[in-house]
């Protein structure tokens, strides 16, 4: 197995991992290691699609990763404003 699908496969389920425990009630969405679930996973899949080469998947996954970034940021933000 490559390094890429290594990372890839780290990543994809680190990311589906976060998404099954939000569905099921055991991790809020609004909880910071949702979001830092999300972002290690994005980043993870984004590296790997880079690796290859793949755009779309390099376009989602760094959006992904930003977005969840911006959300750990707004979870800091009102932590330090409560």
């Amino acid at each position: 197995m490559s390094i890429e699908t290594l990372i890839g496969s780290a990543g994809v389920s680190i990311l589906l991992a976060a998404f099954a425990l939000n569905l099921v009630g055991r991790l809020s969405a609004s909880s910071r290691l949702y979001q830092a679930l999300n972002a290690v996973g994005a980043a993870l899949a984004c590296i790997a699609s880079a690796v290859i080469w793949y755009p779309p998947f390099v376009v989602l996954e760094f959006v992904w990763f930003v977005v969840a970034l911006l959300a750990l940021l707004g979870i800091a933000r009102a932590r330090d404003a409560a």
